[in-house]
């Protein structure tokens, strides 16, 4: 981990400052001594939670007037890391995913237009790229094609990440891209699909798994690789941030040796798996439930997960740790957090 030089005359603004991804990358400028600045929804309770040393602006992506002031810094240099998105589980539209996503970027783009920033750092999704064949890694596109890929969040993240590519283009803007897999580990408050995975197991509610795999990195590691894109990263480039693949009897098998729990060996093939995910969907549309295991959580577990880093290693420095351990830091954080009791699993 190479630490950016001190720069008082530099500025970091990071959207999205209140999740797992925002808040560990405004950690890791702190650990460096740089100066930041976060954007926070108001009302946001996990507003509570960013540390002092940050400079916390209430304001909202889909609205440009509320970020004049979160970009107003006279004299200083302005580098914005974008990590602000709504993710979800559902595959079909939804008006919230395209305000955040696709206009909440537009509106950044436009405001570090404006102020003349010296760098962006846009966080995108592989979720965004064209899924290849199972057996053929996944590796940077020069383009996306956001109506190639399954699901609006998909189709919201590869949309936005056009959108970056275009200001390079057009307007001559200073953008790099970061594509991450999967984001879990310790202090991930949103409690995203590995620690719900967790807690599920730990509940006794998972009585079996569907055939697929996982494909995540820790926090900690990808707010590394996003640091080191600012200054690393080239013009108009993306980096694939992945990591191995974990097949899910692996990853059942690693669940029972950290947690001492019962060992789930019923894997329902992919087939049946997709379609109870197609039910799951229904029942949610009639209840108004949220349903986690949806139709698109499904495909996710099942798409091809062979991704490939090398891009990111060799310029970024990218060298994520193993899941296994970040499974098992994950694990202990839960645990103190009082949301699963491992030793009674």
């Amino acid at each position: 981990m190479n630490a950016l030089p001190i720069d008082q005359n530099t500025l970091y603004l990071v959207t999205g400052i209140t999740g797992n991804l925002g808040s560990s990358v405004a950690a890791r400028l702190l650990d460096d001594g740089q100066r930041v600045r976060g954007l926070a929804l108001a009302g946001d309770p996990a507003a509570a939670r960013v540390p002092d040393q940050v400079e916390l602006h209430i304001g909202d992506v889909t609205d440009p007037a509320s970020l004049a002031p979160f970009f107003d810094a006279p004299g200083l240099d302005l580098v914005v890391i974008h990590c602000a998105a709504v993710v979800t589980v559902n595959a079909g539209y939804s008006q919230l995913v395209h305000d955040v996503n696709v206009d909440g970027t537009r509106n950044i783009i436009d405001a570090c237009l404006a102020h003349n920033v010296r760098k962006l750092v846009y966080v995108g999704s592989t979720g965004g790229i064209v899924e290849a064949p199972h057996g053929t890694p996944i590796t940077e596109p020069d383009h996306f094609e956001p109506e190639k890929v399954v699901g609006y969040y998909g189709w919201s993240k590869a949309t936005a990440a056009q959108l970056v590519l275009d200001a390079v283009r057009d307007h001559d803007l200073d953008a790099t891209l970061v594509y991450p897999t999967g984001i879990f580990g310790p202090d991930d408050y949103t409690f995203g699909p590995v620690a719900r995975f967790i807690i599920d197991y730990c509940d006794g509610k998972l009585m079996a798994g569907v055939e697929g795999s996982f494909n995540a990195v820790d926090v900690r590691d990808l707010a590394d690789a996003t640091v080191a894109a600012i200054e690393s990263g080239r013009k108009g480039e993306g980096y694939i941030l992945g990591n191995e693949r974990v097949s899910m009897p692996e990853m059942l098998q690693m669940l029972s040796q950290l947690t001492g729990g019962p060992q789930v060996t019923t894997i329902l093939p992919a087939g049946a798996g997709k379609v109870l995910g197609r039910a799951a969907d229904l029942v949610g549309k009639v209840s108004g439930r949220p349903i986690r295991m949806t139709s698109f959580a499904v495909y996710n577990l099942t798409r091809n997960n062979e991704f490939d880093s090398s891009k990111a290693r060799d310029e970024l420095n990218f060298n994520p740790r193993p899941f296994a351990q970040t499974l098992a830091d994950t694990i202990d954080w839960l645990d103190r957090e009082g949301r699963i009791d491992a030793k009674a699993a």
